[in-house]
């Protein structure tokens, strides 16, 4: 059941929801999430259970400010304090220590949590009627710090970004929160915290440039990490394959694109950026922005647009090697493995 996000009535629904165990379909700026109590633990296992995902692939905790980091992190480092300031609300998840018995589920049973404070003004008044005692039951228990919410899709699929799309894979029994497009479209970037200084696991749009700009320490890359034997913490997002929709992805450059656009036929779509001569008949064509912002918004919901016309194959033109679009070259990279 899709209720509209920007009405009283269903925030208090939706908080009834979560307080009572259940699950949530809920926006964000970046994509929907599947929602539930992060600290109950019965309840984030009907997450793990209806997106068939591993129990040990960590979740993403959503909150309202940074008050709730004190409750589920045991260590708070300076710079990660800084990004917080400079990025939160926002598309930037942290990872930082865990304390002892708080969220286990959530976490997957690692002495580690992803936290994250989404900017969408939805996923804000449910967070911040969870933590208002004045609102909770006498029988439910009160404060709800946070929400795991990873992305309210079958595990390894394409991300959500509507309402639509979430009923789409879970049915109409689950209570959807609609808040629009999300106007990000991919998932936040993910920064590692618990290694003395910040570790990029995850691009998105927020760039290493920006958060060594904010925090005036140097990002590693997860690949110089791991250069160095040190195995990183697990993080939503960050298997080898994922993203995927059923067409074959297939990455490409604009050359070999337009050499292989002469033997393509039915069931073949592309999305480029560069100007192609197509085929007279039986390949869709979509153009990929060239604002790498407007191009993450877009990717998921192309993605499943071309999946509703049952394509076989979907030939993407590769983002160009410039940080700004990392993120999306991230989600294309797993979706074509």
């Amino acid at each position: 059941m899709i209720l509209p996000g920007d009405d009283p009535e269903s925030i208090a629904a939706a908080a009834r929801c979560i307080r009572s165990g259940g699950l949530l379909g809920l926006p964000t700026e970046t994509v929907y999430g599947l929602a539930a109590n992060a600290d109950d633990d019965a309840a984030v296992a009907q997450i793990f259970k209806a997106k068939g995902r591993p129990a040990d692939h960590p979740l993403i905790v959503h909150v309202a400010d940074a008050r709730a980091v004190a409750h589920y992190a045991s260590e708070l480092p300076e710079f990660a304090r800084q990004l917080m300031q400079a990025f939160w609300p926002g598309p930037l998840t942290l990872i930082l220590p865990r304390r002892p018995g708080v969220a286990n589920a959530a976490a997957g049973g690692n002495p580690t949590i992803g936290l994250r404070c989404p900017s969408h003004p939805v996923a804000q008044a449910l967070l911040n009627a969870l933590m208002d005692c004045r609102a909770a039951r006498q029988s439910i228990p009160l404060s709800v710090w946070g929400l795991a919410a990873p992305s309210a899709n079958q595990f390894g699929r394409v991300s959500p970004t509507t309402a639509a799309h979430v009923q789409g894979e879970f049915g109409d029994d689950l209570l959807i929160l609609d808040g629009g497009a999300c106007d990000v479209g991919i998932e936040s970037s993910i920064i590692d915290c618990t290694r003395g200084q910040p570790v990029l696991l995850r691009p998105g749009v927020i760039t290493p440039a920006q958060v060594q700009a904010a925090s005036g320490v140097r990002v590693v890359p997860k690949e110089e990490l791991l250069k160095l034997s040190a195995s990183a913490p697990k993080a939503s997002g960050t298997l080898e394959s994922h993203y995927a929709p059923r067409a074959r992805v297939r990455l490409m450059d604009a050359q070999e694109m337009q050499a292989s656009l002469g033997d393509a036929g039915a069931g073949v779509a592309v999305w480029h950026r560069s100007l192609m001569a197509l085929p007279a008949v039986g390949v869709l064509s979509h153009r990929m922005p060239t604002d790498p912002v407007l191009a993450a918004r877009q990717l998921f919901a192309v993605l499943r647009a071309l999946d509703q016309q049952e394509v076989k194959q979907i030939w993407i033109e590769a983002p160009p090697e410039a940080v700004e679009w990392d993120g999306v070259r991230d989600r294309l990279q797993r979706a074509a493995r």
